[in-house]
């Protein structure tokens, strides 16, 4: 099957060797995103925040892959605080609760940068694949 990687042009992917989404056959696997926008971490102390940047942030991601959010058939939500559930949940539920993907949240304790409160990674399951 043909692999499709999906470059979100952030400098970290050839240093870490990673892609922010791959596509293989109909399954798209969307790596760990947070809220940064180049160096700048987006909604500093607002989980709700950063929960919506970075699922606008993996919407494009899927597109670029031909999928869409309503593709998704699982998340998981890393969470610096678990007291800010709620927030996360709330922004979660806004792209979700019509689709309602298998999901899991964690609390964790730390990200790569201490402003950075929520992490996501997304699998969406296409219903056509790419051409061999």
């Amino acid at each position: 099957m043909k692999r499709q990687n999906i470059s979100s042009g952030a400098v970290w992917e050839n240093t870490i060797g990673y892609s922010r989404a791959v596509r293989v056959g109909n399954v798209v696997e969307v790596a760990g995103t947070t809220a940064m926008d180049g160096d700048q971490v987006i909604g500093i102390g607002d989980a709700y925040e950063q929960t919506r940047f970075i699922l606008q942030k993996m919407e494009k991601a899927l597109q670029e892959a031909g999928a869409t959010m309503q593709d998704v058939v699982r998340t998981r939500i890393y969470v610096t605080d678990i007291s800010q559930w709620e927030a996360v949940g709330r922004a979660h539920g806004e792209y979700f609760s019509n689709i309602k993907p298998a999901s899991t949240m964690v609390e964790v304790n730390a990200l790569i940068r201490p402003e950075q409160l929520v992490e996501i990674e997304a699998t969406a399951i296409l219903q056509t694949t790419l051409e061999k």
